[in-house]
């Protein structure tokens, strides 16, 4: 129990001071005028004042409260390297022995890990969580057990109390690190692109280690290139990714003798490729109402080089203009179709039929370009079901699908086959059952491929099809451009024809039967696409090469997934059915291991103005002291703690010093003495 005087004045205290004023004068007039009685009149007017006062003796009840020393443990990735995981964990048992050990204090351990995604060290976010939890003013003492590689000290609190460093790790230790400096997002296929990578030795470097150091690169997966580099410099990759869409690449550096840890010496790197311009050749047979749609929609696409040629004028016909007189120029067939077809990414046959113009070792040359990985698109129109048919010429082979030599002219809607609601190039397209119609097709039968859409009576009218590694599509009827026109409502034309040609164009996003994963963190959405009912479970190839079978459920025609958690960071491979995928997991550098080394810098700031202390796990552990507030709070061997002597007042107890009997008795007996006084002259 401890006891204090207080004050609990019964007038506000102006009018107190006012009172007081006016005794001083009263008092001092009276002493001016001689009268005597004036120092009983003063105590009389004091006693009075001092009960306006309200002057009471208060006894507390207190009980004394515990101080809170909190303790944060880094269990972050980088201090799961070497040795760090055992020395920290035997020192923070240690500490936390001592300082229970002394008397009226308690102690907290926090644990901090990893931040979410790749935020790194969040070991001031969890001390302010801490103090928000807590009262400030029992707080004697911050202690940290990491390697002070923190990445939040701009969220750092105003600490209540000094804040001490147990540093992990080794005054020895070194470490190499592979940085991937400048990485873009997107390159074009088969053009170099430049990538600046730099090798770094941090740390107590041995004198054993050369200034050269080997990268291994690989790409999505396959077998890796290696090269020797300078450590310590900047360096320019050039890369050439060798298809469409994502490519990733990996880049790998051996681990050295005594390196810290191998998790720094590798980065992986995530580039869509994409084409700079695709060309494509349009051969148009003759003149027709459809003509101008397959010129106005790939005229239409500014990444889209087209070279067109049309047969305005057929060898038939006699009008006697001599033949060197229906063109400015004279057109490079030979140089198209000879010398640089390959340099074609999709040929368009419009209504073409053979009329001894383009020879027939041109079109055995175009079949050669399909076999070799080109692609053709046929749009049939009635001369495709006769005798100069394109399909009796060299280009037969590659064909899906042969003409039965019939032409049906009558009203039909074309309709999304079986295969068609699977494949990407149909599938999903607006107002499907509600198109409008078309009024010709050409009667084929499918001898390979797909069939996507169906017309009259359930005939074949797009055909689909990959001929050695190349690919094929056959629309047989000229009518789609009554879509384009509103035709009974019209239809998806230029959806459609785009799909179609960037199918034929092996744009990634448009394979049928392809397996990918879409990336979010450390979570990944394996997508099988496939034309079969079924697939089969998804083998996933870890990063240290242990594997897991996930199984694939169906979300809509043609499209299994999956969901994925990896547990690391790294490359993982996909395969299923014979297709296979490659994908990276985190970030291509972990902020966990950009630096490794464990350091003292980047807590300084918050150290130093309370007078806090740093010390090596390896050296021992401190002995903990008690010291006063504003005094250093660290020293050789020694961590201080500063006792806070808070405490909880438990009940509360005052007695008035001046009751009113008391008063009324002193005032009364001081006045009648001064006017007695005063009586005796």
């Amino acid at each position: 129990m401890t006891g204090s005087l207080l004050f609990d004045p019964l007038v506000p205290y102006p009018l107190l001071v006012i009172l007081a004023v006016l005794t001083v004068l009263g008092v001092v007039l009276a002493l001016w005028r001689g009268l005597s009685g004036w120092a009983m009149r003063g105590l009389s007017a004091l006693v009075l004042l001092a009960a306006l006062a309200g002057p009471a003796w208060q006894i507390e009840d207190r009980e004394p409260l515990t101080d809170i020393v909190l303790m944060l443990e880094d269990e972050s990735a980088s201090q799961t390297v070497s040795d760090r995981p055992e020395q920290t964990r035997s020192a923070a048992d240690r500490m936390a022995a001592e300082i229970e050990k002394r008397p009226n204090t308690e102690l907290r351990r926090i644990r901090v890990g990893d931040g979410d995604g790749d935020s790194g060290t969040r070991l001031m976010s969890a001390l302010s969580d801490a103090l928000n939890e807590e009262p400030r003013a029992r707080i004697a003492g911050i202690i940290a057990l990491s390697d002070g590689q923190i990445h939040d000290t701009d969220r750092a609190p105003e600490l209540p109390a000094p804040l001490h460093l147990l540093l992990s790790g080794r005054e020895n230790d070194w470490d190499r690190r592979l940085v991937v400096k400048n990485a873009p997002a997107f390159a074009i296929i088969g053009e170099p692109v430049m990538l600046s990578l730099r090798i770094e030795d941090n740390g107590a470097v041995p004198d054993g280690v050369g200034p050269m150091a080997e990268l291994q690169i690989s790409v999505d997966g396959g077998d890796p290139d290696r090269l020797s580099i300078p450590v310590g410099q900047d360096f320019d990759l050039p890369i050439t990714l060798p298809h469409g869409g994502r490519n990733v690449i990996q880049f790998l550096v051996p681990v050295a003798d005594g390196e810290l840890t191998d998790r720094n010496n590798s980065a992986l790197v995530q580039i869509n490729g994409v084409r700079d311009r695709l060309r494509v050749l349009l051969v148009s047979g003759q003149p027709h109402p459809g003509g101008r749609t397959w010129r106005n929609l790939l005229k239409s696409d500014s990444s889209v080089d087209l070279v067109h040629f049309t047969i305005l004028r057929p060898p038939e016909k006699q009008d006697g203009v001599p033949v060197d007189e229906l063109s400015l120029i004279a057109f490079p067939t030979r140089e198209l179709f000879l010398e640089k077809i390959d340099d074609f990414d999709l040929i368009i046959f419009d209504r073409y039929k053979r009329r001894g113009i383009l020879p027939a070792i041109y079109l055995d040359n175009v079949a050669n370009y399909v076999n070799g990985g080109g692609a053709v698109l046929v749009a049939a129109g009635p001369d495709f079901a006769t005798a100069d048919s394109i399909y009796r010429t060299p280009l037969a082979p590659i064909l899906p699908a042969e003409p039965t030599a019939r032409v049906i002219e009558e009203h039909f809607r074309p309709e999304v086959s079986e295969d068609g609601a699977r494949h990407p190039v149909t599938s999903g397209l607006d107002g499907a059952g509600e198109w409008g119609g078309w009024l010709r097709q050409i009667d084929v039968l499918p001898r390979s491929g797909h069939v996507l859409m169906n017309g009259i009576e359930g005939r074949p009218l797009l055909v689909l099809d990959r001929v050695g590694e190349g690919r094929v599509a056959l629309l047989a009827s000229d009518h789609a451009w009554l879509w384009g026109r509103g035709y009974e409502g019209g239809g998806p034309q230029m959806e459609l024809l785009r799909r179609l040609a960037h199918w034929m164009m092996k744009e990634p996003e448009l394979e049928e039967d392809a397996l990918w994963a879409e990336v979010q963190n450390q979570t990944m959405r394996i997508i099988r696409r496939t034309l079969e009912a079924e697939v089969g479970a998804v083998t996933v190839t870890r990063p240290d090469g242990t594997t897991d079978e996930i199984p694939l459920a169906e979300v809509s025609p043609g499209r299994f997934e999956a969901l994925y958690a990896g547990p690391e960071i790294g490359l993982y491979k996909l395969s299923e059915g014979g297709k296979t995928a490659v994908v990276g997991l985190g970030p291509a550098a972990p902020r966990e291991f950009e630096a490794t080394i464990a350091t003292q810098e980047v807590l300084a700031p918050l150290i130093v103005p309370l007078r806090g202390g740093v010390f090596r796990m390896e050296d021992g552990l401190p002995a903990v002291r008690n010291v006063r507030e504003g005094r250093p709070a660290s020293g050789r061997g020694w961590l201080g703690l500063t006792p806070r002597e808070t405490y909880e007042t438990r009940n509360i107890r005052q007695t008035p010093l001046a009751p009113a009997w008391l008063v009324l008795l002193l005032s009364t007996g001081f006045l009648i003495a001064g006017w007695l006084r005063e009586g005796r002259r």
